[in-house]
């Protein structure tokens, strides 16, 4: 079934593979995972309640505030949340599935990269 965990795995892994060099080099230094719904306390400690409202997370520091002087506490992260994702492909039923896959793992690997909300916003406006 291309809605199961291991679809949207497979989808998220070939994404990052098509990334252009360096990003490619510097997000498979980022463990990605997927997972059916957000924990809990990732919606507390960004103030949500509602779990549908995430559809992916970066957790890390990214490359544009490290420094060599830093000790890693945890790997870098990037989570999909499949529920989520599906409940947005169908509320918007006017994009593919692996599209809207993709857009979402670009949007969080790009967190990863430094880039804020408004610098993704200026160069991906499909989703609007």
């Amino acid at each position: 079934m291309t809605q199961d965990l291991a679809y949207f795995e497979e989808v998220a892994h070939a994404t990052v593979a098509a990334l252009p060099d360096p990003f490619r080099q510097a997000a498979t230094q980022v463990a990605l995972h997927v997972s059916d719904w957000p924990a809990r306390d990732m919606l507390a400690d960004l103030g949500m309640r509602d779990p549908l409202e995430l559809t992916g997370l970066y957790e890390g520091i990214p490359l544009t505030e490290k420094s060599f002087s830093d000790q890693p506490q945890a790997p870098d992260t990037v989570w999909l949340f499949r529920e989520p994702i599906l409940a947005e492909w169908r509320e918007r039923g006017n994009v593919a599935l692996e599209a809207l896959i993709a857009h979402v793992t670009v949007h969080e690997f790009a967190h990863h990269f430094g880039w804020s909300d408004a610098d993704i916003a200026a160069i991906a406006r499909w989703w609007e």
